[in-house]
């Protein structure tokens, strides 16, 4: 391939709509892709940025760029270009949020497993939400931790009181309780992480990425939609496989192995990241858009004052 005939940006699905999205995410949160040495990943960002440059090495196949692409995307912040670290890279959801949901899903019924594996799960949250956020809104080290305390203490709150309140009830409620823990808490944890893009607003661009200004609005329906697919990402397997398991609990055989349910919740728990790690991050345009007459007045004033009725959407990264 000849240099500057490809463009390493161009999407290689349609990212408007749902089976594209899905397409493009299934493609950068391969779990295969956590595996390899930041060698590999810094010889795919070198190869991405010498394509933008317009100089590809002269043979490069299309596939070899695609490849780098992919890796690019799953391991590099789209903000900074910085290297993420592994355990918060979307690439890490399958075998990190698998092993962590099966040990919640798996230790329920003590108020001490009940806090130690939500204060687990919410160290893991924190890290994902700050590796993922929009890094062109900066926050502190003290925000960071009120933030995690602040979501640890809903998650805790949350799990140990359904957890006694859930004494009395049928079982199956109370193998419900962590989901209840982890979708409380992923509404405070998130938007406490990202408080900056909040109090002071996202910056939103025209469809060309030029600066248009920073818009709070846009902060809150990004930040919302982040939520909403985080908890679409835990609850197929926090609330179908706690019936699957309740139902399997009755067999003799199952009975007899008590020791391998916490590793066979586990393993079900990743077939169902698997494809729901994709499918949440999916859900909404990475890229998330707003209508002008939308925004805050200011905001909204200074727009229509420079570019009349020309720009009718503005443009943010959501995060994920």
């Amino acid at each position: 391939m000849s240099g500057g005939s490809f463009d390493i940006d161009a999407p290689r699905w349609d990212l408007t709509t749902f089976t594209g999205r899905l397409k493009h995410f299934f493609n950068i949160t391969d779990f295969t892709t956590a595996l390899l040495p930041d060698s590999r990943l810094d010889e795919a960002k070198a190869l991405v940025e010498s394509c933008r440059a317009g100089s590809v090495p002269p043979g490069t196949p299309e596939e070899q760029l695609h490849y780098a692409k992919k890796l690019y995307d799953s391991a590099f912040h789209p903000d900074t270009g910085d290297r993420m670290n592994i355990i918060g890279r979307m690439s890490f959801q399958v075998p990190g949020g698998m092993a962590i949901t099966g040990c919640m899903l798996q230790f329920y019924r003590t108020v001490p497993a009940v806090v130690f594996w939500q204060w687990v799960n919410q160290s893991f949250n924190a890290l994902v939400n700050y590796t993922n956020r929009n890094a062109a809104s900066p926050i502190t080290s003290n925000q960071i931790g009120v933030a995690y305390l602040t979501a640890t203490t809903t998650a805790l709150a949350t799990a140990v009181g359904l957890n006694l309140y859930t004494k009395k009830a049928p079982p199956l409620v109370a193998r419900w309780v962590p989901f209840a823990a982890v979708a409380s808490a992923n509404c405070v944890n998130i938007p406490m992480m990202r408080q900056q893009e909040i109090l002071n607003g996202i910056a939103v661009t025209d469809e060309n990425g030029n600066k248009l200004g920073h818009s709070k609005k846009a902060a809150v329906k990004g930040i919302s939609q982040v939520v909403l697919s985080r908890i679409t990402m835990a609850a197929p397997g926090m609330i179908i496989l706690p019936i699957i398991m309740q139902r399997l609990e009755k067999y003799k055989f199952m009975q007899k192995i008590t020791y391998l349910h916490g590793p066979l919740q586990v393993m079900l728990v990743g077939v169902f990241l698997v494809f729901m790690v994709p499918a949440a991050c999916s859900l909404f345009p990475q890229n998330c858009s707003m209508a002008v007459s939308k925004l805050e007045p200011e905001l909204r004033d200074s727009i229509r004052g420079r570019y009349g009725e020309s720009v009718q959407h503005v443009y943010f990264n959501k995060g994920l």
